[in-house]
This record gives C-alpha cells, sequence and structure tokens, in this order.
C-alpha cells in the first residue's frame, strides 16, 4: 500500500517541553519515526533560531523542513504585513520548502498585487492556513482569497487545519469541497470541548480518522498530512511512529484502486 508523506508540527510534543530541549533536539526522534518532514514553530523559539545548524541536520537526516509563524498575512488595516519578507527569509535560510501563515484580515479591497511583489520567485511557498478566528477560519474568504490569487497568479496554497474549523463553526466536508483544489498540507487534529467550554486539540479516535480519510479525497493525492495534536509517552519513539504509521494510511486504500 502506498505511503503517504507525514510532518509532526513540534508543537504537539508540548511547548514548554519544547521551548526547554530546543526543537533540534527532537529532529533524531524524527527521522527514527519516519516523518517526512518537521514543521519548525517560530513560537517554539527562545531565541533566534540557527538556521544554518538546523539546516544542516534536517538536511542530513534528510527531512524536509516547513516554518510555520504566526504572522496574519493581511493586517487590519488591508495590507500584506511587512514582516512577511523577514519571515521568508528566516524560512528560506532554514531550507524550509513552505512558510505557513494565517489569513488575517482579508477583504474583496486588499491589494493583492502587492502580495505578489513580496513572494520571491524561487524560494518557500507560502501556505495560508485557516487559524480559529473569526477572519481567518472562515470558508467565504479564505475562498474569495485563493481566487484572487488564482486571478493574479500567484504561486501560492493552503494549509488545512482539519479541527480549526470548529472555533468558527465551520463545516469541515464543506471546507474540504470549495477549498481542496488549493490544499498543499493538512494539519490533523481531533477537538474536544473542555469542562469550561472550550475547545482543545486532542488525539483522533477511529471515527475521527475515517472522517479524516474521507476528507483526503478532496486533496490532491499523496498531499503531506501534519500531527498536530498532544504526543505524550513514556516511549515518545514509539507513540509517533505509531502516530505516522494512523495518517500516512489515510487515503491510501483509494489511491491504490486509483492506480489499479
Amino acid at each position: 500500500m502506498h505511503a503517504n508523506p507525514v510532518s509532526i508540527s513540534l508543537s504537539s510534543f508540548g511547548a514548554d517541553f519544547v521551548r526547554q530541549r530546543g526543537q533540534g533536539q527532537f529532529l533524531d526522534l524524527l527521522a527514527a519515526a519516519g516523518v517526512t518532514r518537521v514543521e519548525l514553530r517560530e513560537e517554539l523559539f527562545a531565541s533566534a533560531p540557527d538556521t544554518a545548524a538546523l539546516n544542516a541536520a534536517m538536511a542530513a537526516l534528510r527531512l524536509e523542513c516547513l516554518y510555520s509563524t504566526p504572522l496574519e498575512l493581511w493586517t487590519a488595516q488591508g495590507v500584506p504585513d511587512p514582516l512577511l519578507v523577514q519571515k521568508l527569509e528566516i524560512a528560506q535560510a532554514l531550507g524550509a520548502v513552505a512558510l505557513k501563515v494565517s489569513l488575517g484580515h482579508y477583504h474583496e479591497r486588499c491589494d493583492v498585487a502587492a502580495l505578489a511583489a513580496l513572494l520571491p520567485a524561487h524560494g518557500p511557498l507560502l501556505l495560508v492556513e485557516n487559524d480559529q478566528t473569526a477572519q481567518g477560519g472562515r470558508i467565504e474568504p479564505l475562498q474569495q482569497f485563493f481566487q484572487r490569487a488564482d486571478q493574479h497568479g500567484l504561486s501560492l496554497g493552503m494549509t488545512f487545519d482539519i479541527g480549526n474549523w470548529q472555533w468558527q463553526g465551520e463545516p469541515a466536508r464543506q471546507a474540504a469541497r470549495q477549498l481542496g483544489r488549493w490544499v498543499r498540507y493538512v494539519h490533523c487534529k481531533a477537538v474536544q470541548r473542555l469542562a469550561d467550554g472550550r475547545l482543545a486539540a486532542v488525539p483522533p479516535q477511529a471515527a475521527d480518522l475515517q472522517e479524516w480519510a474521507a476528507l483526503m479525497a478532496e486533496f490532491v493525492p499523496g498531499v503531506v498530512r501534519a500531527v498536530e495534536y498532544p504526543l505524550v509517552a513514556d516511549d515518545l519513539l514509539a507513540l509517533t511512529r505509531d502516530q505516522v504509521r494512523s495518517l500516512s494510511a489515510l487515503g491510501a486504500a483509494a489511491q491504490e484502486v486509483a492506480h489499479a
């Protein structure tokens, strides 16, 4: 059966734990667990990252890199965040294949041509994620943005976060149908409502995996899918390897049928 590529967002190991150890300390574990890509998180660096050292370490382990920043692409004033250029430069220094941001305050009057001028001709692909906010976590503005981006010939894609849709009450299945053509990376997390009413990411149950497999049919075959839910265990390697195996198998049977 075809194995699909799997990424691990390093936030999955717990923010405090990762900050204490450093993100580079998890690379050997990820490689041993069969991970294809590591998602480095800007907010988990205690200081400016040693991009050259991390780049070399990931290259030695044959790990692909994605750099995630909490930056919102469009500011409240409706212009591209000027820090985008700096974030792209860091991603490039890390050897990252993509930079992940959230949509921010996009509306129909935003100057998409101004964004085009900021994107490098060669370098990390810009991936825009649905986050948990009212401005960046709804289907309609994301669809409008990607349609406008297509009209301007922008080379970018979407990070589809399966769990984040629940924060704005948007149906993930509908989102996948309407946005699937732009999806280049999938964040996987189940969501549970806590006793205090807050939503929280949790590991998937069998029903979640079935739902995720159905969503994968809306995306390009072999799309990279990422663990973005808590990974906590005494044997962290065994747990990570098991989760990588589960996510890798999502949609694999359908791909085998398609290629039969």
